[in-house]
């Protein structure tokens, strides 16, 4: 089993890696992991231990853009023990990933979002922060199909960031304190003059929604929500992505 080293810290002699077991992460989708910890030179009190998933917000204020670290989700693991100095131990943990969690994996497009996951032994009261490793998240298939679609109206992909804030869209919003737009523009010339078009995902209860911002000459912006199951076909998402932006 393919296992990568997501994270690994020296804490006061004990060392911590968290190995997933697999390089395919997905929002909303299952991961497992294997958490192992190796006692240092001294015998050492652990009373817990953190994993938090983290992403890098843009944000505007006082006029000026700054990038704000924003926490998708934490999970804390309860271990109160002694870590024996030189002895290693293991410790399994499965959770499910966000399903707001950013795409990184765009096929080497110009992305600047990202994923990373931190973990943390509790140790003496305080918690170490420990070190933060990159994490590759790829587009689920639902959200596949609409990037399928979007080439096929014509549109193609020309960056994606993160974006810090909240969206609302019909029958649906975002809940982590921030969002990730993909940013769509035209292969050529459009009859209804969209400059660009932006995409944010919310997934809900089995169901993909988005909401899609308009930007047309002449007529400023405007918004749109689709939504759509996981079975819908490209051909599907081609006629609400029409129907949206025109």
């Amino acid at each position: 089993m393919f296992k990568k080293l997501l994270a690994s810290v020296g804490i006061g002699g004990a060392k911590i890696d968290t190995r997933l077991t697999s390089t395919n992460l997905m929002p909303g989708h299952p991961f497992t992991a294997d958490i192992v910890i190796k006692g240092g030179d001294v015998d050492q009190q652990v009373s817990g231990l953190s994993l938090a998933l983290m992403t890098e917000a843009k944000a505007e204020v006082d006029d000026e853009t700054v990038y704000e670290t924003v926490v998708l989700d934490r999970w804390q693991l309860n271990e109160n023990t002694t870590l024996e100095a030189g002895k290693e131990y293991s410790i399994p943990f499965n959770a499910v990933l966000h399903p707001e969690t950013p795409i990184t994996s765009l096929g080497g497009r110009r992305n600047q979002s990202k994923v990373w996951l931190q973990t943390g032994l509790e140790v003496d009261m305080a918690l170490d922060p420990g070190d933060q490793d990159f994490l590759n998240v790829e587009p689920t298939p639902a959200m596949q199909t609409l990037l399928y679609a979007m080439q096929e109206c014509g549109y193609s992909l020309k960056k994606a960031d993160v974006e810090k804030g909240f969206l609302n869209g019909h029958g649906f919003s975002s809940s982590t304190g921030c969002y990730q737009e993909l940013e769509f523009v035209p292969s050529g010339i459009t009859l209804f003059g969209v400059n660009e078009v932006e995409v944010s995902f919310i997934p809900r209860e089995g169901q993909m929604n988005a909401l899609i911002e308009v930007d047309r000459a002449f007529r400023g912006d405007s918004y749109r929500s689709i939504s759509w199951h996981e079975s819908a076909s490209v051909s599907e998402l081609v006629d609400k992505i029409r129907h949206a932006v025109g």
